[in-house]
């Protein structure tokens, strides 16, 4: 994956944050940490209320250009000025991008280290946006758009996890990813193809692939979906049924 052209100043910023305890082998060694880390916790619920490993992890994911197309859809589809959610924001960088593009952006996660690190960025930046914590606090709707990149393959229930989205904001923006060999314990298998029927009967608007495995829905719950996008993504459904049923 190509480096993002402000990649030194992701890096930069989180040693300008850790101080002394900034240890750039752990950035480059980002994915054996968390690995190493949730062998030690044991526990991915408590991982993810605690980890330091995650600054790095983070870090790392957003020195890339993995989420560009994801954040361009945003831009695609709601204008500047409009309410977003960035639900499991972690450190908050898709977020801050979008707060410098002109949107008006809620974060939201558990209470842990990438949060602090965030509320950190928002006051370097001297910005203020609601963060809020998703054992603490009531998550408000209204959102023109609810977003979250590499977050689903993280949770217990993805279908769950999209209803909640879907009482929040007026359009959903997720990304399924499909597994692959020597993947991080860290990501739960998805049931792709069920998730992008769901979405293909939600008032779906578009369909995209990137990176070979990143399937990537943006629908309008409530609504009529978008005949070429719903096509295309029950094509893609049908490919990934077909496909367990050949390694069955």
């Amino acid at each position: 994956m190509t480096l993002r052209p402000d990649a030194a100043a992701e890096e930069a910023e989180l040693q300008a944050y850790l101080g002394e305890r900034f240890d750039r082998r752990r950035l480059e060694r980002h994915e054996q940490e968390m690995e190493a880390e949730l062998a030690r916790i044991g526990d991915e619920a408590i991982l993810y209320r605690t980890s330091e490993a995650y600054l790095y992890d983070l870090t790392a994911f957003a020195m890339w250009e993995t989420k560009d197309p994801y954040r361009a859809e945003v831009a695609r589809v709601v204008r500047p000025g409009a309410k977003l959610l960035d639900y499991g924001c972690g450190i908050g960088s898709d977020g801050l991008r979008l707060l410098a593009q002109g949107y008006q952006v809620s974060f939201a996660d558990f209470a842990n280290p990438s949060i602090r690190y965030l509320r950190w960025r928002l006051g370097r930046r001297g910005l203020t946006a609601p963060v809020y914590d998703l054992d603490a606090d009531e998550l408000p709707g209204g959102f023109d758009l609810a977003y979250a990149f590499d977050v689903i393959e993280h949770v217990e229930d993805p279908f769950a996890f999209l209803a909640g989205l879907e009482r929040r904001a007026r359009l959903v923006l997720v990304n399924l990813l499909e597994p692959e060999p020597g993947e991080t314990a860290l990501h739960h298998e998805l049931p792709i193809a069920a998730l992008l029927e769901h979405a293909a009967a939600s008032g779906l608007r578009s369909y995209a692939l990137h990176h070979g495995r990143s399937h990537l829905v943006l629908y309008e719950p409530g609504k009529r979906a978008r005949p070429l996008a719903a096509a295309a993504a029950r094509r893609a459904a049908a490919r990934l049924a077909g496909r367990g049923r050949a390694n069955a």
